[in-house]
């Protein structure tokens, strides 16, 4: 999670910085304003920081059903700052009126145009993490109808499951459609870089929840295998519950901010490029677009497939050792751990090696056996199919799991 939106970050600021180069910024050697995109994320690390007192110093939290609406409030807070502090950054740092490059012509954009950018960027991110903490959240609907289906077995389960993954991708769709929309009318290619940014400008309170589940995930793995009381256990499966929802919504925000910084990417692509329009309609380009569309699918089961291979060695290897050491099913006797640990560690390096190279060598060869422009189609096909993917996904695993906790 982590790496992936520190690439999301150094992406769009990347982007942001490579447009900026070639529009007045650049031409007039405005320092300021070329470092806005930096001064945006600057200022997420110390509004976050400031949030971060509200948890610990201001709100103190007595009872279980209060987990859940403090994490919320964090988001909440950061946003509700972070647009204060867009607002300075911009006024002080940007100039009253500038040009962005935009496909061959200069567009004149206002700064206040560029803080509506940001802005728009920045809330689409709360609205994809209240979505998606609705679905993924035990106290509310969807995940109770999941639980329900349980009593009819397994596969009903699954179908409301993936039922429930596919519905929660439209209105974070809708979100990022409509921050596109703004921040493209308003400033172009560079207003897109931005929004991402604004996107993942709260994201330090964003990790902090989400880095909260798998905390409380592993105190009550320790609290059980020390043979505490079920009372602990019980509090830190309430705690579980609470970060597994957390750790959906921090999910929602990196697909949402992906979304927007491929976009900007591709933005980028097509200007070094030097194409004007992708036309749909020809041959090579649809052919590009469905190629790209099938990519994330491919990525997926290459992983899914990994997880499975590692998983079953893993069953093997413990059948093994019950089955030879003598006094183990007793507790007499102590497991091989290396072997099982080893096991782990190879598959997480060997099986990530095939959807690496899938990743870094489709544009390489499709670029230079088929031209960009069949290069555009797959990078556009792959953006579409992929935010679907991973937002399905993410929501459908989150809700299997807060289910499981329910009906416990």
């Amino acid at each position: 999670m982590g790496s992936d939106l520190f690439g999301s970050y150094a992406e769009s600021s990347c982007a942001a910085l490579v447009v900026a180069s070639i529009s007045s910024f650049g031409i007039n050697h405005e320092f300021t304003a070329m470092l806005y995109p930096l001064l945006i994320s600057s200022v997420g690390i110390l509004v976050c920081l400031i949030t971060t007192l509200f948890a610990t110093d201001f709100f103190e939290i007595k009872a279980v059903k209060e987990i859940e609406p403090a994490l919320k409030k964090q988001l909440i807070i950061s946003t509700v700052l972070m647009t204060v502090g867009i607002a300075i950054v911009t006024w002080v740092g940007v100039p009253s009126s500038f040009t962005i490059y935009n496909f061959g012509d200069q567009k004149v954009v206002k700064n206040w145009q560029l803080f509506l950018c940001v802005g728009v960027g920045l809330w689409a991110g709360l609205i994809i993490g209240f979505v998606t903490e609705y679905y993924t959240s035990n106290a509310y609907s969807p995940v109770q109808d999941v639980a329900d289906s349980c009593r009819t077995g397994a596969a009903t389960n699954v179908i409301f499951g993936l039922a429930l993954g596919y519905k929660s991708v439209i209105i974070p769709i809708f979100a990022i459609a409509i921050s596109i929309f703004v921040s493209f009318s308003f400033a172009a290619m560079y207003g897109i870089a931005v929004a991402a940014l604004g996107m993942l400008s709260t994201i330090a309170t964003g990790l902090a929840i989400d880095a909260y589940g798998p905390i409380s995930d592993n105190a009550g793995g320790i609290a059980e295998m020390a043979g505490m009381s079920h009372h602990i256990r019980e509090r830190t499966d309430a705690l579980d519950a609470a970060g597994n929802t957390t750790a959906a919504i921090g999910k929602g925000f990196a697909i949402g901010s992906a979304a927007l910084v491929s976009l900007a990417l591709f933005g980028a692509f097509v200007s070094r490029a030097a194409i004007s329009t992708v036309d749909v309609l020809t041959p090579k380009v649809f052919i590009g677009l469905i190629v790209g569309a099938m990519l994330p699918y491919w990525f997926s089961a290459m992983t899914m497939k990994s997880v499975g291979s590692a998983a079953l060695k893993m069953v093997e290897e413990v059948r093994r050792q019950f089955n030879t050491i003598p006094g183990l099913m007793e507790g007499r006797a102590k497991p091989d751990y290396a072997t099982c640990v080893k096991i782990s560690t190879d598959a997480s390096i060997k099986e990530m090696i095939p959807p690496g190279v899938l990743v870094m060598l489709t544009p390489l060869i499709v670029g230079t056996f088929f031209g960009v422009e069949t290069l555009a189609g797959v990078l556009a096909g792959a953006l579409v199919s992929g935010v679907q993917i991973a937002i399905s996904a993410s929501n459908t695993g989150g809700a299997w799991d807060n289910a499981k906790k329910y009906i416990e």
